[in-house]
């Protein structure tokens, strides 16, 4: 993944997810990973501390507007797009 914002966001997904999933790709459906609604809130704090971002999303917004690790860095770089 040459992309830096997508490495860092599936870096994080990462350290949350189900040890068993395997690679960890921007096509891997989130509801594979096994993160549970606690540990999405973790990395969603993750990515505001790391872009300096703010995500005004309730847990249950996210797990209905995101369906995929594309998606979230998707939203992540509208964000920081909006910051800049």
């Amino acid at each position: 993944m040459s992309d830096d914002v997508a490495a860092k966001i599936v870096d994080k997904i990462k350290a949350h997810a189900s040890p068993d999933v395997g690679d960890i790709t921007l096509e891997t459906e989130l509801t594979e990973l096994g993160i549970h609604s606690l540990e999405l809130t973790e990395i969603i704090f993750d990515l505001e501390d790391e872009f300096g971002i703010e995500i005004e999303m309730s847990t249950v917004d996210a797990w209905s507007n995101l369906n995929n690790v594309g998606d979230m860095v998707e939203a992540v770089r509208g964000l920081i797009q909006k910051k800049a």
